[in-house]
């Protein structure tokens, strides 16, 4: 059975949201500003931790990077941390689609 997760936050203006679909292939995307930035596909459920870099559009363009890892809970089994201007951020879960 296919799992979906979704963290999303808006920090500095920007909107980042990170999408994970997980069962037979696992596919983990990061939107910035509702742009797909990065995109990771793998057989399983998944690389933990896995680390997803893009850039947020400005001049000039900050690098942030996205960490999901398991936490070990079965209610909340992924944290995901947004790395932005040298500070970390933990993303809130929402509720699946």
């Amino acid at each position: 059975m296919r799992q979906r997760y979704s963290f999303h936050l808006d920090r500095g203006g920007h909107s980042v949201t990170v999408n994970v679909r997980s069962g037979w292939i696992t596919e983990t995307e990061l939107l910035v500003d509702g742009k797909e930035c990065a995109f990771h596909r793998v057989h399983g459920h998944g690389d933990y931790p896995l680390t997803l870099a893009a850039q947020v559009a400005e001049e000039p363009p900050k690098p942030l990077a996205v960490r999901l890892d398991r936490t070990g809970l079965a209610e909340h089994p992924l944290s995901c941390v947004l790395e932005l201007s040298g500070a970390e951020h933990p993303m809130p879960e929402h509720t699946a689609r």
